[in-house]
């Protein structure tokens, strides 16, 4: 059996981290791309009609790109990281529409 990847685990530990999310009350589309820099690895958050999905694969159609390092990214879903903060220090770069990454944030805030 394969060893897991690092990108692997990051992956895993964020779907733990939304396991039961109820996103039903979003009844939009959004999705957000991740693009971890430091492991040229890319996946995906889509909410569509109330479902969360997360795969690790390129959006083309997002409608924003989040692009950061795999260990701020990790502090950053464990609560020790700020968003604000890494946005301002530039240890998180936003690519496309900046309210559509905020809707992501505000979605998992509301957990």
């Amino acid at each position: 059996m394969a060893e897991k990847t690092k990108f692997e685990d990051i992956i895993d530990e964020l779907k733990q981290k939304t396991a039961g999310f109820d996103a039903s009350n979003y009844l939009g589309f959004l999705a957000i791309q991740i693009t971890l820099k430091d492991l040229k690895k890319v996946f995906y958050i889509e909410v569509r009609d109330g479902k969360l999905s997360i795969e690790p694969y390129e959006y083309n159609d997002r409608h924003a790109n989040i692009i950061m390092s795999s260990a701020n990214f990790i502090k950053m879903i464990n609560g020790k990281l700020n968003k604000e903060l890494a946005f301002a220090t530039g240890k998180l770069k936003i690519e496309g529409d900046i309210g559509r990454a905020s809707e992501l944030s505000n979605l998992f805030a509301k957990k």
